[in-house]
């Protein structure tokens, strides 16, 4: 289980927050060391108001996963409002690393990125919003904490649905999403504009029978990566009960067979025109990667 920290032995680790190495809606990212030589990687998180023991159960239940393709949890802070968690430092950078590289050395192949997937859909509910478990679905959030546009949207918005374990099947659709077309979900640089949030034009492209071309990858690969977009589009679907259980998610990549297109997905109900299929308001999400996932290859 994870180690309980002093939020002194945390100011001690990170040299007093010498090292920052990134920061977002959750807090900031710094470098640390621990007293046995070990790198590590320290997420402050913004002071909350929630109740210690609910964090403390959170960290309970994503310290129980070992996965090779999920950056470990070794400690945490809880020491009034200060939180903080401890993760080893991926050594090879994190999975964004290897699927936005410009340069094809440090890129990783259509069907590397499909097994790290796989991997990590086995791993099944793998943390990003599980908390403290009300009954054996429905989960308590005290304070949403992760990356927007990797978080589902019935963490903003009430009347999508309750919070349960597919929140993290949401999160987890939108990284296979990027993972499936090396590229982020919203760019808005983008030469062409109905790019700019990439699963609507996804979704537009599959359901209209067109071919999605991803560059270098042979005509396996992108059956493979076709395959990858179809489930991260059910794994994205606005209400949570239209998004399938992990398990699920694990037969969808695997099975042999052609998949069916799910529903268009939407930002949040007051998009949703009467026959179901979602609207084109990209500017909402952001699709900053969240970083509980990493490549250790």
């Amino acid at each position: 289980m994870p180690i309980r920290y002093s939020y002194k032995d945390i100011k001690n680790i990170t040299k007093r927050f010498n090292t920052k190495l990134g920061s977002g809606g959750y807090g900031s990212v710094f470098q640390g060391k621990l007293r046995s030589g070990g790198l590590v990687v320290v997420k402050v998180l913004n002071n909350s108001k929630s109740n210690g023991q609910e964090f403390i159960n959170e960290v309970a239940t994503i310290g129980r996963i070992h996965h090779a393709n999920v950056v470990q949890l070794i400690g945490f802070c809880a020491e009034g409002s200060k939180r903080a968690l401890i993760y080893e430092l991926m050594q090879n950078g994190s999975l964004e690393k290897y699927i936005f590289s410009a340069q094809e050395s440090a890129s990783l192949s259509c069907e590397k990125l499909f097994n790290i997937a796989l991997g990590v859909a086995r791993v099944s509910d793998f943390g990003l919003a599980r908390l403290y478990p009300t009954d054996a679905s429905i989960l308590t959030l005290t304070a949403a904490r992760g990356t927007i546009g990797c978080m589902a949207p019935e963490l903003f918005y009430r009347n999508v649905g309750v919070i349960s374990y597919k929140a993290d099947v949401y999160s987890f659709g939108m990284l296979l999403m990027e993972m499936a077309s090396r590229r982020k979900n919203l760019n808005a640089m983008t030469e062409n504009s109905s790019q700019i949030y990439f699963p609507f034009w996804v979704y537009d492209q599959l359901h209209d029978g067109l071919e999605i071309t991803i560059e270098n990858d042979t005509d396996e690969e992108m059956k493979l990566a076709k395959r990858m977009m179809i489930v991260a589009l059910w794994c994205i679907q606005t209400k949570p009960n239209d998004r399938p259980s992990m398990k699920r998610v694990v037969e969808m990549l695997t099975q042999d067979d052609d998949l069916e297109m799910p529903p268009k997905p939407y930002f949040y109900r007051l998009d949703e025109p009467a026959d179901g299929v979602g609207g084109d308001n990209s500017s909402s999400l952001s699709s900053d990667m969240s970083s509980v996932t990493g490549s250790k290859e």
